[in-house]
């Protein structure tokens, strides 16, 4: 009898350790997810800080940037690799705003958190968490009541937009020259009635190490840290017929499991001439076809091209580029409106472009040529490649050439080049301006808050959390910047709360464009400063990271399938 009660205690404990487990695994996944927002918290915003980044073979990044944190961290927790991927989808979709879209869901989880500790069922709170994040961007649209609608000839509010993702980064202080590159480079890829599908595949970032960050420039063309290959060939070509070949001009090789042996000189012998006539008649081919300009892509299983076809190349005074890469070949297909050639048949004068000019120059100490639509046009602050550009059939693409003194600072550039082009090709897409500084979050919560007052249950407790939770991007704007403590006689967290709260009443009173100045250090229309940013990058990172925290809070259990 004793025996038995005692078997349906422990029955009983082993049900109610069951039931405990959904909770703890949930409890381990925000604790987890919240770790890495807790990591990108402190980057936010133009005061934010920057991570180094060491990786096992000793390569050192430094960068602010919070795809790239995240992406270079070595996270193996399964929920806090579902922010690195919210992170990720955050870059793809609108390129900036990677940084806030973590921290947002960061707030939401802890929000979450405090629900559930409260016997809040999570499918409840994951229900109010989507129709709150509906309620701001479809239904009650308040992110688009606050936009400003943008025309793509406004030049000069494009460059604004482009300077606010510049802002944070190290390279910020250069914000002036990359802002306007950035602008240019997507406008001129733009193919009017088909903004949607507007592609960064178009541009081409080329970095050079050598010079500093002011010397970035933009080429309507291509650009290959690649000299030419002739040896005494020609350096200057007018009224160029360009070539661009897939197949190799040398002799051709065996299978690997095979082997040709030589037993004496005469073999030895018409071997050569074997691989000598084999050349020659390619390069025939070529001559008859009138091609004057060669590009050969890279192989990985012989020479792209031997001395032997360079010299008689040289021969028929015709200018040799090799080793363009695979991956960049659809690209100079479209820059110069040509097709590759796979085959030897298929060399002809139909399948060659043109060009007015190519010539070679050496500045620096480099030597590098370049294909231009003007005789005269010189490239030559440019010290270490090839360009292309005023081929007939151009397609629309462009260059960008980044500079830097070293791998760090040129780096950074890129990432914050890539970040100022998303943003273009963010307005490109949706034609509406936000304001920045915290703009769109203090209004979100305020306006959630207020319908949050007309509801009533567990709904209202929700959607007041949602709104209380998105007040984490102005607190934190404020928090990296200090906000002039020193002036006042309040400690510093102190004055950031106090400017915080100011910021809420001035947004309650209907100043909808006040915001966070961290370089004043005060409360301003950030309008008027100039800090602005896309509607798409508040729309996306609302509801990206909504959905990525309602993924987390269905999960009840882990599940290992390790062998």
């Amino acid at each position: 009898m004793h025996a038995s009660m005692g078997d349906g205690n422990k029955n009983r404990g082993v049900i109610y350790k069951d039931k405990s487990k959904p909770a703890d695994v949930r409890h381990s996944n925000i604790n987890a997810a919240k770790a890495v927002s807790d990591a990108l918290r402190t980057s936010l915003g133009p005061r934010g800080m920057d991570k180094m980044i060491q990786t096992s073979n000793g390569e050192v990044t430094i960068t602010n940037d919070g795809a790239t944190i995240l992406k270079q961290m070595n996270v193996i927790h399964p929920a806090a690799k579902m922010l690195v991927e919210l992170s990720r989808a955050q870059d793809v979709e609108a390129g900036d705003g990677t940084t806030t879209v973590v921290v947002i869901a960061g707030a939401l989880l802890d929000a979450a958190e405090k629900l559930l500790s409260r016997g809040i069922h999570p499918t409840a709170i994951s229900e109010s968490f989507q129709r709150a994040a509906v309620h701001a961007v479809e239904v009650t649209r308040i992110l688009t009541s606050i936009s400003t609608p943008i025309q793509l000839d406004n030049r000069e509010q494009l460059i604004k937009s482009a300077s606010t993702s510049l802002n944070s980064k190290v390279v910020f202080q250069q914000s002036s020259i990359l802002a306007p590159l950035a602008v240019d480079a997507v406008l001129k890829v733009v193919e009017p009635g088909r903004e949607q599908v507007v592609s960064l595949s178009d541009i081409k970032v080329i970095k050079q190490i050598g010079g500093t960050v002011e010397d970035a420039e933009l080429i309507e063309g291509l650009v290959f840290p690649h000299k030419a290959a002739n040896v005494s060939g020609p350096k200057r070509i007018e009224k160029a017929k360009i070539g661009f070949i897939q197949f190799c001009i040398s002799p051709p090789k065996t299978d690997m499991d095979h082997n040709v042996v030589v037993s004496d000189y005469a073999a030895m012998d018409r071997v050569l001439k074997e691989e000598r006539t084999y050349i020659l008649n390619i390069v025939k081919q070529i001559k008859k076809a009138g091609c004057n300009v060669l590009l050969i892509q890279k192989s990985i299983l012989r020479d792209a091209v031997s001395d032997l076809a360079l010299h008689f190349l040289d021969k028929i005074k015709c200018m040799v580029i090799k080793d363009i890469e695979r991956e960049d070949v659809e690209f100079v297909c479209k820059s110069l409106g040509c097709r590759p050639i796979a085959s030897l048949d298929h060399f002809t004068a139909e399948n060659l472009v043109t060009a007015e000019l190519v010539e070679e120059i050496g500045v620096g100490g480099n030597r590098m040529v370049k294909i231009t639509g003007e005789i005269g046009e010189n490239l030559s602050d440019l010290d270490h490649s090839w360009a292309v550009s005023g081929a007939h059939n151009a397609g629309k693409t462009v260059t960008l050439l980044v500079r830097g003194s070293n791998k760090l600072v040129l780096a950074e550039a890129d990432r914050s080049l890539h970040d100022a082009l998303c943003v273009i090709r963010c307005l490109v897409r949706k034609k509406a301006l936000i304001a920045g500084g915290g703009v769109p979050e203090i209004e979100l919560a305020l306006k959630l808050a207020a319908l949050a007052d007309k509801k009533e249950g567990i709904d209202a407790i929700c959607l007041r959390a949602y709104a209380n939770a998105l007040e984490i991007i102005p607190f934190t704007l404020a928090e990296n910047a200090g906000l002039n403590p020193i002036q006042n006689t309040s400690p510093p967290v102190a004055a950031q709360k106090r400017n915080y709260g100011e910021l809420r009443n001035r947004h309650a009173k209907g100043e909808t464009s006040a915001g966070i100045n961290v370089r004043k250090g005060a409360i301003s229309d950030i309008l008027e400063e100039n800090v602005i940013q896309p509607l798409l990058v508040s729309v996306s990172a609302i509801t990206f990271a909504t959905e990525t925290v309602r993924s987390i809070l269905k999960i009840d259990d882990i599940i290992n399938t390790f062998n």
